[in-house]
């Protein structure tokens, strides 16, 4: 059974004048389909306002389908019934870590939504501890979260997800608001997460640095996706995902500039030893 799956999912909002009045809709996701296993790493890339966001609040049933349907974990997330269970399969982290934290304290930021379930207090603090040592964060369990970086906001709030033991961690752009150090030290807390305990993750980013790891990489524009593959097959389509105001990674970027001056390297590099490789083999 896929973790995520939509078919044909449809969202659409309502467009207002000055006085409220309903002057028109706006379909933001259009006819989507997605397919996620069990423990699999996806990346959705997209511009701004391709829909990316929106696709991955209905995954944590933030939004509901206006058309189509959206199961997580095989539960319908139109099903009201189905709300707590779809929230508990799916946690989500978003963007801005400071709209996440909420607790004066480290430690107990993380355990304030096992608190609000009625978790055993022996039962949240194991918890609390077991999140903070995979994300890292251990040794500042007692910090007050205004003094940490920006990295390490964004690694509690991961870790205050983690507490909830979600079977899927959508993350919504969040290396958008952090310095490049910030973002290479999420992005290992995620892989190593998913490595530790088998958690599939759901990355949204236009980092296309980000995704060179991912299993299965989704292209959106204007609410559709319009390329879906490996990131090699994603990514020796240069020209394609510039149509779509994409970038590659700086790696494939160069060898695709060799490619067109005419030396013999292959398509689809996205790893600077493979470019390397591929510069050796032509000796």
């Amino acid at each position: 059974m896929d973790m995520v799956k939509s078919e044909k999912l449809i969202y659409e909002y309502a467009r207002h004048d000055d006085e409220g009045n309903i002057i028109g809709m706006n379909r933001a996701i259009d006819e989507v389909d997605i397919h996620v296993s069990p423990g699999d790493f996806v990346a959705i890339l997209g511009h701004n306002g391709s829909g990316k966001s929106t696709l991955a609040k209905h995954i944590n049933a933030i939004l509901v389908p206006t058309g189509g349907t959206m199961w997580v974990n095989g539960r319908d997330t139109k099903d009201p019934e189905e709300l707590w269970n779809v929230r508990q399969s799916a946690g989500m982290v978003f963007q801005n870590p400071d709209n996440q934290i909420i607790g004066t304290v480290v430690e107990e930021d993380v355990g304030f939504g096992l608190e609000n379930l009625g978790v055993p207090t022996e039962e949240i603090w194991k918890r609390v501890e077991d999140s903070l040592k995979a994300v890292g964060m251990i040794q500042y369990r007692t910090n007050s979260p205004n003094k940490l970086s920006g990295g390490q906001k964004q690694r509690v709030a991961i870790a205050g997800v983690i507490a909830m033991a979600p079977q899927c961690i959508v993350l919504d752009e969040p290396t958008a608001m952090l310095d490049p150090n910030g973002r290479k030290e999420v992005i290992r807390t995620i892989q190593e997460l998913r490595k530790r305990k088998n958690v599939t993750v759901i990355l949204i980013t236009h980092y296309m640095d980000e995704v060179i790891d991912a299993d299965k990489v989704y292209v959106m524009d204007s609410g559709h996706i319009v390329m879906s593959g490996t990131p090699k097959e994603i990514f020796s389509q240069v020209e394609e995902l510039k149509r779509y105001r994409l970038d590659v990674p700086q790696v494939t970027m160069l060898a695709e500039e060799l490619r067109k001056r005419g030396l013999d390297i292959p398509k689809g590099i996205i790893r600077t030893e493979e470019l390397v490789e591929a510069l050796c083999r032509l000796n």
